[in-house]
């Protein structure tokens, strides 16, 4: 077996962003949304909805996205111990996501900059995206609770940083703003925030998860919001398990308009194997040589030699065998030939 070292000028690394649809329906946009009532009577239901692109009974039906409500305070939910007031499902939410974005569960969400207690979570199924969540992408219309509230259409405000905000969880994290697709609507305020509730929310592509803010959409229509009335404002021993679930998935199916993509680096290795003119002209192969005296059968073979290179093996020095790669034909080789392959590597 014949092997020849590479050198570093044969080795090219190159990386590619793929941009892919994230829905089920391979369509960037998802219109139709329904919720398992079998999901949302469990257990899991205290806490999230899971959301579908079809009825949960029908075949091909798949969990795209579910919806939770954080609150710090144990609003919107009834309390796990009557006797131990604050402590619910809402709270356990809030501080999940304080330790998965924040890093610190003493530290609170600034939306724009306005901090609050309370937000509302959009977490993607994990096998919709890819690597991450596409900037830029996202058109998600809210539809109000009531005609005059009329709808409103968010996007990441990802066009109009210069800068990467990161968490103390190590998380990219965007603003949401008033408009689509990366576009913002200016009519309320330059920046797309609410008049005064400060920002819409948090796009956190790293993780699959919009964070959306309570306030923000709770504010009058003149003020940008939707003026939703979350239950999360009422005591946490009164308040119904999912009340706070119910507006805002009312509010994602009216809009019937969710745009979304996922992305991914690829990273491509690119190995040039360059068979020179005097290399590998001779095989192994046993009906080439004497298995008795090792010489060549052939004479014809002797000076004027013809191989096939067919298959291409990438070895560590450990002569250990990484890598195969096969061609598609034969190439044909001997003394006054030469050749290039390109071996490509995704990773």
């Amino acid at each position: 077996m014949s092997f020849k070292a590479f050198e570093p000028s044969d080795i090219v690394i190159s990386s590619d962003s793929i941009t892919s649809t994230l829905w089920s329906n391979s369509s960037p946009k998802l219109s139709i949304f329904f919720t398992s009532s079998t999901q949302v009577a469990s257990t899991s239901g205290q806490y999230y909805y899971n959301v579908y692109q079809t009825a949960s009974t029908e075949s091909g039906s798949a969990v795209q996205f579910a919806i939770a409500y954080g609150n710090a305070d144990g609003s919107g939910s009834l309390n796990y111990n009557n006797l131990v007031n604050g402590s619910s499902p809402t709270s356990t939410i809030y501080g999940q996501y304080q330790d998965l974005v924040l890093g610190d569960e003493n530290t609170n969400f600034i939306f724009g900059a306005i901090t609050s207690s309370e937000f509302i979570a959009i977490s993607f199924e994990r096998a919709r995206y890819k690597e991450s969540l596409f900037l830029g992408s996202l058109a998600l219309t809210l539809k109000g609770q009531v005609a005059a509230s009329g709808s409103i259409t968010l996007t990441d405000n990802s066009n109009y940083v210069s800068s990467v905000v990161y968490t103390n969880g190590g998380m990219r994290v965007f603003q949401l703003i008033s408009g689509s697709q990366g576009v913002k609507n200016s009519s309320l305020q330059t920046d797309g925030y609410t008049v005064s509730s400060g920002s819409y929310g948090w796009f956190l592509p790293d993780i699959g998860t919009i964070l959306l803010n309570p306030k923000a959409l709770g504010a009058p229509a003149a003020s940008g919001g939707l003026g939703f009335a979350f239950s999360g404002s009422a005591t946490a021993s009164a308040a119904p398990i999912t009340a706070p679930l119910i507006p805002i998935f009312t509010a994602i199916s009216g809009g019937v308009s969710f745009y979304i993509n996922s992305q991914e680096t690829i990273t491509s290795d690119y190995v040039f194997v360059r068979p020179r003119s005097s290399e590998f002209n001779y095989s192994e192969n046993p009906s080439f040589i004497s298995g008795s005296t090792g010489e060549v059968i052939y004479s014809d073979f002797i000076n004027n030699p013809q191989t096939y290179i067919t298959t291409v093996g990438l070895y560590n020095n450990n002569n250990e065998l990484l890598a195969v790669a096969k061609l598609s034909r034969p190439l044909s080789k001997d003394f006054t030939s030469e050749a290039l392959i390109r071996v490509k590597l995704d990773f």
